[in-house]
């Protein structure tokens, strides 16, 4: 299959690259990145999570983040909602997409939320009818797609499952993630298949962990199935607390490199990406964690 000819970036690092930073960052920065971010050319940022600051304190700023930032015109800021009180968080702050999520390991979903899948999903079902009902962007984020930390390997038919169940509850974009980063190429052909198989691949997206360097043969492996839509965190930022040793999500720098080196159009500026990058990452006082973005820095400093 001929591999597209644009794909969309969603820019995951203001919500899923800094939740899991243990020092607070102030809400000025936050909003700075978000600004940042939408005026390099993402045509989406995850800007904010409406989650119980009790379980994800970094996030407990949400509000002031959706009120403070600069709005581009024609771009998407999501933000993540667990629960009617999120979504209502959501709508006040006037948010354009609402993201829910269910895992595709019933071991996840009962050792986390302590509900099997399809009441997990069952739950959302309010969020996403009064999604609808505001006209906002629905989407749904499938987690443990590629694998489980307490099950191990996940059957496909699990995935596709989800996938079925967000697409009846007016999803307009599904996430296939892989939330540990334990994905290799073949599987992630077979469940994007599986998956694009009974959901339109222009509605699918593949977010995927850096944990085993598996992730950009893996974006690749998506792109040959048809997939055009896909996630990344500036300077790998992020991270999850179920895998020991996870690197985070994939650095978007590497992904717009590899990319651009594709003759896929992402509309992003990669110069500007690569400052965002070094600015964040030297904020939160370490090295970038991309390796186009730290050769690309070194290069202009040389």
């Amino acid at each position: 299959m001929s591999l597209p000819a644009r794909v969309k970036l969603v820019e995951v690092a203001p919500r899923d690259g800094l939740q899991n930073e243990k020092n607070f960052i102030p809400t000025a920065i936050k909003i700075e990145l978000v600004e940042r971010l939408a005026d390099a050319g993402f045509p989406n940022v995850e800007a904010a999570s409406f989650v119980s600051p009790k379980w994800v304190p970094q996030m407990a700023d949400g509000a002031q983040v959706m009120a403070g930032i600069r709005r581009k015109p024609g771009t998407i800021y999501s933000v993540l909602t667990p629960n009617m009180k999120g979504f209502e968080g959501a709508l006040a702050a006037r948010a354009d997409e609402v993201v829910i999520f269910g895992a595709a390991s019933e071991a996840f979903s009962q050792r986390n939320i302590n509900c099997s899948i399809a009441e997990s999903i069952a739950r959302f079902e309010p969020v996403a009818q009064a999604a609808k009902s505001a006209g906002m962007r629905l989407r749904g984020s499938i987690s443990c797609a590629l694998g489980c930390p307490y099950q191990g390997e996940v059957p496909v038919e699990s995935v596709v499952d989800v996938a079925q169940r967000f697409l009846a509850l007016g999803c307009d974009e599904i996430d296939v993630a892989d939330t540990i980063g334990v994905g290799t190429p073949l599987l992630t052909r077979k469940v994007m298949s599986a998956v694009t198989a009974k959901v339109d691949p222009a509605r699918v997206s593949g977010h995927f962990h850096d944990t085993y360097g598996q992730a950009l043969a893996n974006i690749l492996a998506s792109l040959e199935t048809g997939i055009s839509i896909f996630h990344a965190s500036v300077s790998g930022l992020g991270g999850c607390p179920y895998a020991k040793g996870a690197t985070g999500n994939v650095a978007t720098e590497d992904v717009v490199y590899m990319l651009r080196g594709l003759g896929i159009e992402t509309g992003v500026n990669f110069d500007a990406l690569v400052d965002i990058g070094q600015w964040i990452s030297g904020h939160l006082d370490r090295k970038g964690g991309s390796r186009a973005g730290n050769a690309t820095a070194a290069k202009r400093a040389a």
